[in-house]
């Protein structure tokens, strides 16, 4: 029910982020998604892309500091105020969320999130109908 997310940690200087890029790139590997939260030393640049393993597995060969981790991804319909009506179910459930990210893709919102309390987020998507994203179906959204 969840899909794999790659966090790299970059440093803020010019030239970090590109190195990352080239690797995915020369490797053929498809951005889905992407964000970047900073500091002030570093920035984490979170992505979901079409083959995750593999593009872990480069990046690691490539030195690159960089981390998978397990997220939920919804599919929402494309109307203002789906993405508040997803987190309202969650929240009345004494669901936090750790963070989120949404993006439009072929006519359907997309909202990826993370959890630590990941099963019964589980329950809730489950006992909602909500429609969900899985491994797999990443590679039919590119």
């Amino acid at each position: 029910m969840t899909i794999n997310q790659l966090s790299i940690f970059i440093e803020n200087r010019s030239g970090t982020l590109i190195k990352v890029l080239q690797i995915l790139k020369q490797a053929g590997i498809q951005i889905v998604a992407s964000t970047i939260a900073d500091t002030a030393e570093y920035g984490i640049y979170r992505l979901i892309c079409s083959e995750p393993l593999r593009a872990y597995e480069e990046l690691k060969k490539g030195g690159v500091a960089v981390a998978q981790s397990n997220v939920f991804a919804l599919e929402l319909d494309d109307e203002p105020g789906r993405a508040a009506d997803a987190v309202e179910t969650f929240s009345k459930a004494g669901i936090s969320i750790a963070y989120m990210y949404t993006f439009l893709l072929r006519g359907k919102g997309i909202m990826v999130f993370r959890t630590e309390n990941a099963e019964e987020a589980e329950k809730v998507i489950i006992n909602n109908k909500l429609r969900y994203i899985e491994e797999p179906d990443l590679s039919k959204l590119v």
